[in-house]
């Protein structure tokens, strides 16, 4: 029940925040929603211990404002490469995959599909190697830093 309660109430966060407007309305279909959301989880069974909102807590916005500003900063790389056409170098890169749990592999996974010029092509269903296709030589040394993947265990915090 916690699960459900805790997805419920960042949902209802999230739907006021990006709403912006507080009509009757709006309330009633944002708790419609929300109500199909946590019926559906519900229904799949996929939330729990492992997928409960409320674990990420604090971690999950700094991330976030992390995760905005390597997307900025490859926006403007990618950008400088369309200018400049020399500067792109495709490479298919296999990296690492250090995260504890199925959700930390997955948001890594997204995470680097978000960042323009890098797109995860292939995630081992094992989980600890991903393939990932880049278009700037920048990029796969950040991959190779493994500058993300630690931010996503961060997130994940202490198993």
């Amino acid at each position: 029940m916690r699960y459900y309660l805790s997805l419920s109430v960042v949902l209802a966060v999230l739907w006021l925040g990006l709403s912006g407007v507080y009509k009757p309305l709006l309330f009633i279909l944002g708790a419609a929603s929300i109500g199909l959301v946590v019926w559906l989880t519900e229904r799949m069974e996929v939330l729990g211990a492992e997928h409960d909102p409320a674990t990420l807590s604090w971690r999950l916005i700094v991330y976030w404002f992390w995760l905005a500003g390597q997307v900025i900063i490859s926006n403007i790389a990618v950008a400088r490469a369309v200018i400049d056409p020399r500067r792109i170098h495709p490479t298919l890169i296999e990296v690492p995959v250090r995260q504890h749990s199925r959700v930390g592999r997955v948001t890594y996974a997204n995470s680097i599909t978000l960042t323009p010029g890098t797109v995860t092509t292939w995630l081992e269903s094992g989980g600890h190697r991903a393939q990932i296709h880049a278009l700037l030589p920048e990029a796969v040394e950040g991959l190779r830093s493994e500058a993300m993947g630690r931010r996503v265990e961060w997130l994940e915090g202490e198993r």
